[in-house]
C-alpha cells in the first residue's frame, strides 16, 4: 500500500467518527436558515471578519473554507486531522479561516478558546490551537477548570506568561469570542464542527465529500 492511499484511510477513518454528527446537526440546521434580509456583505462578514483567524491564505481568494469548532469538541478533535491534511493537501490554493463556537455543555470549552486566543495576540495562535487537540483527552469532559492546564500550555509554547495572563482574564478576549459564536448563530450553527465553503453550509458524510467539494471550487 503506498503511502497516499494510507492517508486516505487514515483521513476516512477519522473522519467516521464525526460524520453521524456532522449529519445529524447539517440536518437540524438545513440548507440554509439565515434571514432572506441578511445581504451578501452581512453574511461575508458573519463567515470572516477582518480580525478572524486564518491558518492559510490563497492569493487568488477562489475557495475560502471556513470552520466554526470547540475545542473540547471530541468530533472536532476528530476532525482536527482531517483539515490538517486539506491545509496540506492544498496550501497555498485554499484560505482556511477558523471561528470559535464553544458550546454551553462544555465545562472548559470557552477557557479553551480564551486560552487559544490569549496566545493569538503574541502571534501564537497555530501552536495553541494544535495543542488544545492533542491534550483534549487529558482535561475535556471535566467539570473541573483547567485554567492552570492551559497556562502551563502557554509556559510550554515560550509566551509572555504575565501578557497571556492579563489577556486570558480580560472582557475583551471573551468578548472577540462571543463575536464568533454570535456570527456562528447568525449563520445557522448549531453544533460543531461545521464547514463552510466559498458561503456555502457543506454536509459532508466523508473526508471525501471535502476534497470534492473543494476541488469544484478550485475549478
Amino acid at each position: 500500500m503506498n503511502t497516499n492511499a494510507r492517508i486516505s484511510i487514515g483521513i476516512a477513518a477519522a473522519f467516521v467518527l464525526v460524520a453521524g454528527i456532522l449529519l445529524a446537526v447539517n440536518a437540524g440546521n438545513g440548507s440554509d436558515t439565515t434571514s432572506a434580509t441578511t445581504t451578501d456583505t452581512d453574511r461575508h462578514e458573519q463567515l470572516v471578519r477582518s480580525d478572524s483567524h486564518k491558518l492559510g491564505t490563497a492569493a487568488d481568494g477562489k475557495a475560502t473554507f471556513v470552520e466554526f469548532l470547540d475545542f473540547e469538541c471530541e468530533s472536532c478533535r476528530a476532525a482536527f486531522p482531517v483539515v490538517e491534511q486539506l491545509r496540506k493537501d492544498y496550501a497555498g490554493k485554499v484560505t482556511f479561516v477558523v471561528r470559535y463556537f464553544p458550546l454551553p455543555g462544555h465545562f472548559n470549552g470557552e477557557r479553551a478558546a480564551r486560552a487559544v486566543e490569549a496566545a493569538a495576540q503574541q502571534d501564537k495562535f497555530e501552536p495553541m490551537y494544535q495543542k488544545m487537540y492533542e491534550t483534549q483527552a487529558e482535561w475535556g469532559e471535566q467539570q473541573v477548570p483547567a485554567d492552570d492546564r492551559f497556562r502551563g500550555f502557554a509556559k510550554d509554547l515560550g509566551l509572555d506568561l504575565a501578557a497571556w495572563d492579563k489577556a486570558y482574564a480580560a472582557p475583551a478576549t471573551l468578548e472577540r469570542i462571543k463575536r464568533d459564536v454570535a456570527d456562528g448563530e447568525a449563520l445557522g450553527v448549531t453544533g460543531t464542527p461545521t464547514f463552510f465553503l466559498n458561503g456555502e453550509k457543506l454536509q459532508p458524510e466523508s473526508a471525501q465529500d471535502l476534497t470534492a467539494s473543494i476541488d469544484a471550487a478550485l475549478r
